[in-house]
């Protein structure tokens, strides 16, 4: 890419992750790396079990016990501090103030014995703001800006009486009330019907433009992704295949995957002709992830090439990259 390295605010390089079963530990993912530049929205997209959600509990430190990073480092901000190394005590001041997650279920991430205003100030307390009257109205000025009605109602409701819309727009307070400068948002769209979806959306765009966050967005859904992301990453079984500005990379895909996910992609320009299929499925942990580029087995164009190590990235632009042996046709 051509962008300088001291630009970052985050670097992941060379990270891979796995994943505790019985005596055995599973590679989830593997050898990537990637960069998200201040102020700009990073999307990642790939199937179920691509390792995407993977990624962003990484980065935010919460990937649980049963899983760990095996390699690599994550830098963040100007110092360059790895994420990976620090003690849980000094994530905790980094987690929720300089980078916050959005999760794709509100009702199991929020605490259902808490009110949702309650909630939203205590991530100001953990970080220090003790004054209860400050932070109560620094909630209220924040909910008004993100557009909730009636913010003094809400701010004494219990997520239980909120609908899966409004839950969603609390868990996005909650995560901005410190003005972090990375989002994280998982697949934040997902249990939303298309009205809420849009209204979500228009959100974090508005979070983005205002305070200046970058976003790092994970999403299963392409069509969103092209319209409100600068960058996007496609993964597939715990590796980047392709890489690039957003528009570059669907208008000018160079993997068999991305052209694959593109082509199943409902089109009114596709009217009448049959969408694109891909065979087969990700190979499961236990499966393991195959030998040269992990889409050969379901690739309609791999040859023997493909299938013994995996391919180097190849500079398509000066934006754009894939770790494909197949020159684009």
């Amino acid at each position: 890419m051509d962008r300088i390295q001291d630009e970052f605010l985050l670097s992941v390089q060379n990270l891979s992750i796995g994943i505790r079963r019985a005596a055995s530990q599973l590679s989830s993912v593997e050898d990537i790396s990637f960069e998200i530049y201040p102020g700009e929205i990073l999307g990642i997209v790939g199937e179920s079990g691509s390792g995407k959600s993977l990624t962003a509990l990484s980065i935010a430190g919460l990937l649980g016990e049963n899983k760990e990073v095996t390699g690599g480092a994550i830098l963040f901000g100007s110092k360059e501090i790895n994420l990976l190394q620090l003690p849980e005590k000094e994530f905790q001041d980094v987690r929720g103030k300089e980078i916050s997650i959005i999760f794709q279920e509100p009702f199991s991430s929020l605490n259902p014995l808490m009110k949702a205003g309650r909630q939203i100030a205590e991530t100001l307390e953990l970080h220090g703001e003790k004054n209860r009257a400050g932070n109560e109205k620094k909630v209220i000025e924040l909910l008004k800006k993100l557009k909730l009605p009636e913010p003094g109602k809400l701010l004494d409701t219990y997520p239980h009486r909120l609908s899966g819309g409004m839950c969603q727009r609390v868990m996005i307070a909650l995560a901005v009330i410190c003005r972090p400068r990375l989002l994280i948002a998982d697949e934040p769209t997902t249990a939303l019907d298309q009205s809420t979806q849009t209204e979500i959306i228009s959100l974090l765009k508005e979070i983005n433009r205002d305070f200046g966050t970058s976003i790092l967005f994970i999403s299963h859904d392409l069509s969103l992704v092209r319209n409100f992301c600068s960058r996007v990453l496609v993964m597939y079984s715990g590796r980047i295949l392709e890489e690039g500005d957003t528009e570059e990379v669907f208008n000018n895909p160079a993997h068999e995957y991305t052209k694959s996910l593109l082509g199943s992609i409902p089109d009114r320009a596709k009217r009448g002709r049959p969408l694109t299929v891909i065979p087969g499925r990700i190979p499961s942990l236990e499966e393991g992830r195959p030998p040269g580029c992990p889409f050969h087995p379901r690739c309609r164009a791999a040859g023997p090439e493909c299938k013994s190590e995996f391919p180097p990235a190849r500079e398509i632009s000066s934006n754009h990259r894939t770790h494909c042996v197949r020159e684009p046709e």
